[in-house]
């Protein structure tokens, strides 16, 4: 008899745990959700946010407020997110620096891992292989042979040391077995104008920020940096088909909540930005920008940043990339 006592008990508490986490997840939300965006205005993953923070409050009924928390390439926003309470109502919209920074700083505020729980993987954006169109530089044959005939004397801008653009560079170069030297400057704009006035003639940029040059004939495209070509340029080649096989570089903007956020209001977060991402505006002023649609589920959003950790733990180790 106790023994069927003890186990009614457990099942009672065992069914009002179930039920309060789907009460919890059903009153979700009941007040504002703050999305704390990583980066400044003005830059991609502001405008990501922007464009998909209403649509997502209409289907929540509860307004999102985009939080711009910038700082140690996305540190800062990602420390704020993974230390606040894990309610749903503090989210995390971070880019390629999510997995990034981990790989590139022995130091971290939070564990990335640990202390963030993978939402959805709302996009991916290539770079694109740009140079000055005064350069010799057509194909990414060109480039490959220039600095191999010529080590270390060929330079490349990024965006910042352990930036993306950066990252891709050093990817290329350890792929393609050749040395350029990094020319680091404090963001994309800079680097981009100093490309275009010919002081640096390489830049993995950002294809979003690069396009406008390119149509202009500022900038001379080469290739993109994804797994297929872009739909905003489609005549150009991937770098794995020009020339590097296995090459496959994206930023990406993912959401992210603290850990311990109960996983009914993960889910119905997920299914909800799934639902904006599927709207034909909200896809349409995306892609614009160059931006594959993604609109993971969390599970596959984790074996997503896992992958991705890895790879460029193996880079930053491989080619002593250290940032601290």
């Amino acid at each position: 008899m106790p023994h069927r006592t003890h186990w009614r008990h457990a099942l009672l508490s065992a069914g009002f745990a179930l039920a309060s986490v789907a009460a919890q997840a059903q009153a979700w939300p009941a007040k504002p959700i703050k999305l704390v965006v990583s980066y400044p205005p003005g830059g991609t993953l502001d405008a990501v946010a922007r464009i998909v923070a209403t649509p997502l409050s209409q289907r929540l009924g509860q307004p999102v407020v985009v939080d711009n928390r910038a700082g140690a390439g996305g540190a800062i926003g990602g420390d704020l997110v993974a230390k606040s309470a894990p309610d749903g109502y503090t989210v995390l919209l971070d880019a390629s620096n999510h997995a990034q920074n981990p790989a590139l700083r022995s130091k971290m505020p939070f564990d990335t891992l640990r202390d963030l729980a993978p939402v959805s993987l709302l996009v991916k954006v290539p770079n694109v292989l740009v140079v000055n169109p005064a350069t010799s530089i057509k194909t990414v044959q060109d480039l490959i042979a220039q600095a191999k005939a010529r080590p270390g004397e060929i330079n490349f801008a990024s965006s910042g040391n352990g930036s993306a653009q950066h990252l891709a560079a050093e990817q290329f170069s350890a792929m393609a077995g050749v040395h350029m030297t990094h020319v680091a400057y404090k963001g994309g704009g800079p680097a981009l104008t100093d490309v275009m006035a010919g002081q640096v003639p390489v830049f993995f940029g950002s294809l979003a920020s690069s396009l406008a040059y390119i149509q202009a004939g500022k900038l001379r495209a080469v290739a993109v940096t994804g797994k297929a070509r872009a739909a905003v340029l489609p005549q150009l080649p991937t770098v794995a088909e020009a020339g590097l096989p296995g090459y496959e570089v994206y930023e990406w903007n993912a959401v992210f909540v603290p850990a311990g956020t109960p996983a009914a209001v993960t889910e119905r977060l997920s299914k909800e930005l799934a639902a904006v991402l599927k709207d034909p505006e909200v896809r349409q002023r995306l892609q614009a920008t160059g931006a594959e649609v993604i609109g993971s589920t969390p599970a596959e959003l984790d074996a997503f940043r896992r992958a991705e950790l890895a790879k460029w733990s193996k880079l930053a180790k491989d080619n002593k990339i250290q940032l601290d």
